[in-house]
């Protein structure tokens, strides 16, 4: 009868590597077992996958580094919720330690819902401060969605609890006297900024979750204020909200409309 470890036995020994050179895979390549070099493909294609998250990672804190080298504060900023018909833009305004150490936070669009919630507490916790500037619906008809969403964004920096020496902005000029580095797609380039544009979609979308109790039969829960077929449904058949932006085409037709009738 063979001494050597059932394969099931092995996957649960072989659970923790995280080293490539670790020996265990050493003994583990030469068991000419099937399901012992299945095992093996498992565990280096996992390792490699990691390896190139961390890479990522490492590549989205090039940004942060010289700051963080000179012992200076830098805060990522991030919007969400430009295009949605009802609802405020959000924002964010992150700023990172050093340590910070969460491979996963990404462009919050590249992450899943799911992903999304779950990063939320780990940013707060590692996080050094963080804070959320809103752009009414009605600041949005005021000044219009791009200013709007500059003055969200200053709201946020200078809510922030602690006072950053410089901004990573994703594409946009913030009215602060604070040098800024502006990055196209920036959420994907800097970790802060990923941090930061997570933060405020998640905060964003327990928002509009709140709004479709508040205004039922525009599924806000599930569009989060955008323009689907269920919302514009909801539009001509109930009317606009207080949170509808109102110099938004297809809400702009439904005021046009009942004003004429």
């Amino acid at each position: 009868m063979s001494d050597r470890p059932s394969l099931s036995a092995l996957k649960q020994a072989l659970n923790d590597v995280t080293d490539p050179a670790d020996p265990r895979l050493d003994s583990l390549a030469t068991d000419a077992r099937k399901g012992a070099q299945q095992l093996l493909g498992q565990i280096k294609r996992r390792l490699a996958k990691a390896a190139a998250a961390e890479a990522a990672f490492q590549q989205r804190l090039h940004y942060e580094r010289p700051f963080w080298e000179q012992g200076k504060l830098v805060a990522g900023i991030d919007e969400v919720g430009r295009g949605p018909l009802a609802g405020p833009v959000v924002t964010s305004a992150v700023i990172l330690p050093p340590s910070f150490d969460i491979p996963l936070v990404n462009d919050s669009k590249q992450l899943t819902p799911k992903e999304r919630e779950r990063l939320y507490p780990l940013i707060l916790a590692q996080a050094q401060a963080v804070s959320i500037g809103i752009g009414s619906p009605q600041l949005i008809d005021q000044l219009n969605i791009y200013q709007a969403t500059r003055v969200a964004m200053q709201r946020a920096v200078l809510g922030l609890g602690l006072a950053p020496q410089h901004l990573i902005v994703d594409a946009m000029q913030i009215p602060v006297d604070l040098p800024q580095t502006r990055l196209i797609k920036g959420d994907a380039k800097s970790a802060s900024v990923a941090a930061a544009s997570i933060v405020a979609k998640v905060y964003r979308d327990h928002l509009m979750a709140t709004y479709d109790q508040l205004y039922p039969g525009y599924g806000f829960a599930q569009n989060a204020g955008y323009g689907t077929a269920e919302h514009l449904a909801g539009l001509a058949d109930r009317g606009v909200t207080p949170i509808h932006r109102q110099t938004f085409s297809p809400v702009q037709k439904i005021i046009t409309n009942k004003s004429r009738s």
